[in-house]
């Protein structure tokens, strides 16, 4: 008898003492995700066009200067996208392979010269484990709006908000509705441009996203507006380009970001200007070409555009490169200066 009652009590207990330790597994793993300071090594690149060091004008653009940017920690790379803070001072990004990288630039004469205070985190679920965990690893995009940011998923067309108040790069994050057009765009062509125009803009308050290359009957690229204003546009394509980022200008320009590729020609840039004010549901959106580059310049794959305004009214577009990881790409930091805006 006193066996069987042993075997009784014994089995909840056993269960229970499983539980517990499930549950302290599962914290324990929950509490080992920390922020971690890497290092990033800078070469400068003081020649946009290698072929003639002196010429400063590409375009519209003015270049100022750049960086080549490696690091001994494996998580590093496959950058793709920023968000530059007013100042210029420093930058949020993100990894196609979920992970957080902030960082500080530095300057000299002007020129960025090198990166410190370096740190990388994965990007949480809203049960504080990583979202590359579960298959949310292609976040491609990024918007930003005050401490709160959008980042997009691009394989499982999903968006995730983030507030960064309380707990900075290890905020949790919580998907949020999307229209059914992002759901149904085609696999590794979804979200490469998130942007909310700022407060007192056209469509302040909104988020515009645009894809990488899921297209209408037209051959045109597919945009969205998400939030008070809501609707679907397109983006006239052009020579083979596809959305890699875009972003809102200080004045009200929505600057998309676009990289062709080929194997017989390489991989090339463009950047075109779309005034905010032309956005709108059932809009087909153009705009001048602002730069175009192809490997002839010190481009690679270029996937992330951010805008900062100094104090002396210069508008500063910083663009960096997603090398996916492969030892025979680049991550490639740009900056120009645009004196038409």
């Amino acid at each position: 008898m006193r066996t069987s009652l042993l075997r009784i009590w014994a089995a909840p207990a056993a269960l229970l003492a499983l539980a517990v330790a499930f549950a302290v597994h599962a914290q324990s793993r929950v509490a080992a995700v920390t922020v971690q300071k890497i290092e990033i090594r800078a070469q400068t690149i003081d020649a946009f066009d290698p072929r003639d060091p002196t010429l400063p004008q590409f375009g519209a653009l003015r270049f100022r200067g750049g960086l080549v940017l490696t690091s001994p920690n494996r998580d590093f790379g496959g950058i793709s996208a920023l968000r530059m803070t007013p100042d210029g001072e420093r930058f949020l990004a993100l990894t196609d392979r979920g992970h957080w990288l902030r960082a500080r630039l530095v300057y000299r004469d002007g020129r960025p010269v090198a990166l410190t205070d370096a740190e990388l985190a994965p990007m949480l679920g809203a049960d504080g484990r990583p979202l590359n965990k579960r298959g949310w690893y292609d976040s491609e995009s990024l918007a930003e709006d005050g401490s709160t940011v959008y980042v997009g998923f691009e394989r499982v067309n999903e968006i995730v908000r983030f507030d960064l108040t309380k707990d900075g790069l290890l905020a949790r994050g919580q998907p949020i509705p999307v229209p059914p057009g992002v759901k149904a765009l085609p696999n590794n062509k979804g979200l490469e441009c998130l942007a909310m125009p700022a407060k007192g803009q056209p469509l302040a308050g909104t988020l515009i996203a645009i894809s990488e290359r899921g297209l209408d009957g037209a051959g045109n690229i597919l945009g969205f507006l998400i939030g008070a204003t809501g609707g679907t546009f397109t983006v006239k394509r052009i020579a083979d380009f596809d959305i890699s980022d875009c972003t809102v200008t200080p004045r009200g320009d929505l600057l998309l970001l676009e990289r062709r590729f080929s194997w017989l020609r390489g991989v090339a840039m463009r950047i075109r200007r779309v005034p905010l004010t032309t956005v709108k549901a059932g809009a087909v959106l153009d705009g001048e070409e602002l730069i175009f580059a192809d490997m002839a310049y010190q481009i690679d794959n270029m996937e992330g555009i951010s805008t900062h305004r100094e104090a002396d009214g210069t508008l500063v577009l910083t663009l960096i490169s997603d090398d996916n990881f492969s030892p025979i790409q680049r991550t490639v930091l740009l900056q120009f200066t645009w004196a038409g805006e």
